[in-house]
């Protein structure tokens, strides 16, 4: 394993990797690694990947299903000209 000495953390920087390894629970190192594989666009396998959490309900709903919850959304869709004056 190699190892790196990084300087120049602002405290910006500094303050999100220690948000991260608190609300991970990892250690600060982990947590950088982290940070610098998912930049590099390296995956790192017991990560979570934003977007890939809900992969596995993806293709489960019957066509019914989709059309009534595209139904209850529609109203979503409507924009009210009287709140964009």
């Amino acid at each position: 394993m190699n190892q790196l000495t990084i300087r120049g953390f602002d405290d910006e920087l500094a303050d999100y990797i220690r948000n991260l390894a608190s609300r991970e629970g990892i250690s600060l190192n982990r947590a950088v690694m982290r940070l610098v594989r998912r930049g590099a666009n390296l995956d790192e396998p017991d990560a979570d990947v934003v977007g890939s959490s809900l992969d596995h309900l993806m293709g489960t709903w019957t066509v019914e299903e989709a059309d009534a919850i595209d139904r209850a959304l529609q109203d979503f869709s409507r924009i009210d000209e009287a709140m964009w004056k």
